[in-house]
């Protein structure tokens, strides 16, 4: 009993830890934010602001084209959401309800591509984009976020559409029902949840990518949230701590937001794509 109450003890305290950790670079960054500069300078910097401040916000906004950037971002970011499920959804019914060698196969890709780092795709990527003259274009790095996202978005959206029994499907087949009458009255609703938080997952890729963006994007009218934010960088590698820190505080909060909205339903699907029917 006490060596399993230790053990208890020893986790939550693990547990606490990488909290802690994870916790500390947000909680640095929101610090910062409100700093003075005066208080930036300092050679013994405090948690809590001194005398805490908006003016790095308004000089963020002054500085650099935050909005513009920011609707930069949200188009590609949904665009590329909407794009990647409305291919992923019937794709991934296909794999998960026909397992076939083909399937099994494509399978064993999805997993193995989300291996290949960014700069082994970088090059082919924007030789495609060159021939389709979609460079320094939005439609372009949509496109490109759509390859990003889709092999994950199928994996999540197979391990939904396993949990789904089969028999509702046959059982309406035994009623009357046609294929497509099946998916969309009797598949697509259980589906819902899944779509969703795929959905919102292609969407925090998206807002959040920046290699992708910095390569592709040249004219600085079409730049997204993440390029703008280097902005803040001088030429000698010199930040300009306070607007920084109080721009990035913007950038990260609608990442936040939506995790903290899809993460239970997440862990959901990746434990639905694990058990077997």
């Amino acid at each position: 009993m006490r060596t399993t109450t230790g053990a208890r003890a020893g986790q939550y305290a693990a547990l606490l830890a990488y909290l802690v950790f994870l916790a500390f670079p947000f909680l640095w960054l929101l610090s910062t934010a409100f700093k003075p500069a005066s208080e930036l300078a300092s050679l013994h910097p405090t948690w809590i602001p001194q005398d805490p401040t908006l003016a790095n916000f308004r000089q963020a906004f002054e500085e650099q084209p935050l909005l513009r950037a920011a609707l930069n971002s949200l188009l590609a970011a949904l665009a590329a959401a909407v794009v990647a499920v409305a291919v992923a959804t019937p794709m991934a019914y296909v794999m998960a309800r026909h397992r076939t060698a083909l399937a099994r196969a494509a399978t064993g890709w999805v997993v193995v591509s989300q291996a290949f780092p960014f700069v082994l795709l970088i090059i082919p990527l924007f030789l495609v984009l060159k021939n389709l003259r979609l460079i320094d274009s939005v439609p372009g790095l949509v496109l490109v976020y759509v390859v990003w996202a889709l092999p994950f978005a199928l994996w999540m959206l197979a391990g939904y559409v396993r949990a789904v029994p089969a028999e509702l499907e046959e059982a309406a087949a035994v009623d009357g029902a046609g294929r497509l009458r099946i998916l969309v009255s009797v598949t697509a609703p259980l589906l819902a949840p899944g779509i969703v938080a795929t959905a919102l997952f292609a969407f925090i890729t998206a807002w959040n990518e920046f290699f992708f963006a910095l390569v592709l994007l040249k004219t600085a009218e079409k730049q997204t949230l993440p390029v703008v934010l280097t902005h803040f960088i001088g030429a000698e590698g010199v930040a300009d701590l306070g607007p920084l820190a109080a721009a990035a505080f913007l950038a990260t909060l609608p990442s936040l937001v939506v995790f903290a909205i899809i993460q239970r339903r997440i862990t959901g699907g990746m434990l639905a794509g694990a058990v077997k029917s």
